[in-house]
């Protein structure tokens, strides 16, 4: 997305493609879609971002309210020219393209170090927190099928992939907690050599 455009803009950008909204507004949406779950926004940067993006111009105040209202009871519009930025940023490649880590699997990448014990408490730890989030996100794709507006298709089908990508997680953790078969045992999947003079040998 363009530097000038950070995500929390283009939140704020796509929920006043609604409609217009003042900050609280805004931050209530936010909570009633559960956006922070997906988009990683706070209710502080709603407010930056308002401020920023009415100086940019991709907002404007919408009605008579005072100029001097803050962006909480202010209430803002999209602009033509916020139109087109968000339309511009939601169509750069990049969206398809990157690849952030999660941080489990990069726990998991260096697990060989941990003590035996703590690897398979985390590995039970990660799948009995993955179950608790899929009744919650179960629970949240029935109150998204049950309200309307431009955003629901869209955001059923996000949490239809999480909930998939979770019972892979939560099957594939299952597997490898049987290589663990008790605590203490060692990893039974291939791990660095760790004999002297090896090129993984520790010092």
């Amino acid at each position: 997305m363009p530097a000038s455009l950070t995500l929390p803009d283009l939140v704020v950008l796509s929920l006043l493609r609604e409609r217009p909204m003042h900050g609280y507004e805004l931050n209530q949406e936010l909570e009633r879609r559960e956006v922070r779950d997906w988009a990683g926004i706070s209710r502080p940067q709603v407010y930056y971002s308002l401020k920023k993006l009415a100086r940019s111009g991709h907002v404007t105040r919408a009605g008579e309210g005072s100029p001097r209202a803050g962006p909480e009871r202010q209430v803002y519009r999209l602009s033509p020219s916020g139109r087109r930025a968000l339309a511009t940023a939601l169509g750069r490649e990049e969206w398809a393209t990157q690849r952030p880590p999660p941080p489990f699997l990069t726990w998991m990448a260096l697990s060989a170090y941990a003590e035996p014990e703590d690897r398979l408490r985390l590995i039970r730890r990660r799948r009995a927190y993955l179950e608790e989030q899929l009744a919650r996100e179960r629970a949240t794709l029935e109150s998204i099928l049950a309200d309307t507006g431009p955003m629901v298709a869209a955001a059923a089908q996000v949490v239809r992939l999480v909930i998939r990508q979770w019972e892979v997680e939560v099957e594939w953790l299952g597997e490898l907690e049987t290589q663990f078969p008790v605590p203490g045992s060692e990893f039974r999947g291939q791990a660095p050599n760790l004999e002297p003079g090896t090129p993984n040998s520790e010092p």
